[in-house]
């Protein structure tokens, strides 16, 4: 009995042991927060993005705004310039004597001396183009024979079909497109309103010219009122502009008298 509880013993103290040498390795200390990282880790610095120009004003202008405009009652040019390099222009009417003379360049550049470089565009594409105009007023786009509608909020849905001829010939000459342009126009020149609409020069009568040759109101339309005198002379006025010294309202005779003279003074100095 002693014997077996011996023999007991040891296979008890031998399992113990075989337990003990067989136990799982203690785990490794917890690594300290705040050592170093290893030399051989780059870190990435952060940047920040390239910083992009905002674009300039003009050409915000050039890129984003449209050349043409409807506000719901016809389309609208808003920039002349950018207008006529574009497709929507109309090409000058070479076939048309008149529109081929007044396509010249030069034309243009005269125009320039005495009109803003809008308002002379305005009429310089208006009398070298034989149906396409821009009216001088409103700017709105249209063609010489165009049903349009009125200049209101709800134009749209008060198209007048039945045209004034006075109205017709009124675009053919100037391009203003609406009796209301016509009298933002004319505002300068209230009392010519009724006997200039629609009439070339040769057709007004002299009291109504010469009230557009006075100073008029002084109210200031940028200059509308000298583009509604200049329109209706056959030559926009330009032959007095270059000619100054040369009476166009003489006889044929003295004319030629006041020109060759004037051409002399003109190589004498």
């Amino acid at each position: 009995m002693q014997f077996e509880k011996e023999e007991e013993a040891k296979k008890n103290k031998k399992s113990t042991l075989t337990i003990q040498a067989t136990a799982l390795p203690e785990p490794p200390p917890p690594v300290n927060e705040f050592e170093s990282p290893p030399s051989n880790i780059v870190s990435t610095v952060h940047e920040p993005p390239p910083k992009i120009p905002a674009p300039h004003v003009q050409e915000l202008h050039e890129e984003v705004l449209p050349i043409i405009h409807d506000p719901g009652n016809g389309p609208r040019v808003r920039d002349i310039r950018g207008f006529l390099a574009s497709f929507f222009a109309q090409p000058p009417s070479l076939e048309d004597p008149l529109c081929a003379e007044f396509s010249q360049e030069e034309v243009l550049q005269m125009l320039c001396t005495v009109l803003s470089q809008e308002t002379a565009i305005v009429l310089w594409y208006n009398k070298s183009r034989a149906t396409s105009r821009i009216c001088p007023s409103c700017r709105r786009l249209y063609r010489l024979g165009d049903i349009l509608p009125d200049l209101t909020d709800d134009g749209e849905n008060h198209t007048n079909e039945t045209r004034s001829p006075l109205l017709v010939r009124e675009q053919e000459i100037s391009g203003l497109c609406s009796p209301v342009c016509f009298i933002v126009a004319s505002f300068e020149y209230p009392s010519t309103i009724k006997t200039t609409w629609g009439r070339t020069a040769d057709e007004i009568d002299d009291f109504t010219w010469d009230l557009l040759n006075g100073p008029g109101d002084g109210q200031g339309d940028k200059g509308l009122s000298l583009l509604l005198k200049m329109a209706r002379l056959p030559d926009l006025g330009l032959g007095q502009l270059c000619l100054p010294d040369i009476d166009f309202d003489a006889e044929p005779e003295d004319r030629i008298y006041c020109r060759q003279n004037y051409e002399r003074d003109k190589f004498s100095h």
